[in-house]
């Protein structure tokens, strides 16, 4: 490993990235040095790591290289693997392009939730196609302390328990996941996102994200948001043959989102890179042996 890594800092909607660059998959990032990294103190910061990869050059993605060029390696905050994460693909294009490795228009992103497309705009918002929802049977209730509130099981590629509430306030600091039951509906956890109406078709949430506590933004979960919204209003395109669209609010911002008739989910809002430096590879190999 060389004495120095590049890596950048980006954000999406304040969903925010420590961008790791590795063509060739060379740098070792344990879950501890991205655990490391992405730590707020004693680190850079950051709610995940996006490690830019080519395809082929990933095990994970070689299957993928004839479709997308790229795969996003990412991370949750506490150095945990994730399948997907909808504004990190908006930041990962946004480098991409940065890097000179695409131009604006159409291009196609590897994850571990299977290849996106991505749209980046001339005016700059990013345009990623996140795939269908899948919404699984089975109730689920959420509780915050004494409160407790029937949650839709949506999946985006990883999985997401949607709450209609009467107050944000209501989901709590969301340090902590917020407990569901029963238990045996995410195995390997979820996000829980809370949700209250602004308007027709326009609503705002909070989100704990597995693996990284309350963030200011989660793509996946603003299109599960909107997902059950639409269920909750009588609207499924699939079934009217019209696209449905919804403004969801976020702490860090706004996205739009909109499913097609085919069920196909788009997703837009900004991404925005706002530093770029060298992680010192000595301190990072020192502070995880």
């Amino acid at each position: 490993m060389s004495t120095r890594i590049a890596f950048l800092k980006g954000h999406g909607t304040e969903n925010d990235f420590v961008i790791v660059p590795d063509p060739e998959n060379v740098i070792d990032l344990s879950p501890a040095a991205v655990a490391a990294l992405c730590d707020r103190r004693a680190g850079i910061g950051g709610d995940g790591l996006l490690h830019v990869v080519r395809s082929a050059a990933h095990p994970e993605a070689r299957g993928m290289a004839a479709e997308a060029e790229w795969f996003m390696d990412y991370r949750n905050g506490d150095g945990s693997i994730a399948e997907m994460c909808g504004n990190g693909v908006r930041v990962f294009a946004s480098y991409l392009q940065r890097a000179g490795h695409v131009t604006e228009g159409d291009i196609a992103v590897a994850t571990r939730g299977g290849v996106k497309s991505v749209h980046i705009a001339k005016e700059g918002d990013v345009t990623v196609g996140m795939g269908k929802a899948l919404l699984p049977e089975g109730e689920v209730t959420v509780r915050v302390g004494e409160r407790g509130w029937p949650a839709r099981n949506v999946n985006m590629g990883n999985p997401h328990a949607v709450a209609f509430v009467e107050d944000l306030a209501h989901a709590g600091d969301l340090f902590t996941a917020p407990p569901l039951s029963p238990a045996s509906v995410y195995p390997d956890g979820v996000n829980v996102e809370f949700v209250v109406d602004r308007g027709p078709r326009h609503v705002a949430f909070r989100v704990h994200e597995r693996g990284a506590g309350e963030t200011r933004s989660c793509g996946t979960g603003a299109c599960a948001v909107a997902v059950a919204a639409a269920r909750r209003d009588g609207a499924d395109p699939a079934v009217t043959g019209t696209p449905v669209t919804y403004t969801v609010d976020v702490p860090g911002g706004r996205l739009v989102i909109t499913e097609r008739a085919d069920g196909e989910i788009e997703m837009t809002g900004p991404a925005v890179i706002v530093a770029e430096g060298e992680i010192d590879a000595e301190w990072l190999e020192n502070l995880v042996k």
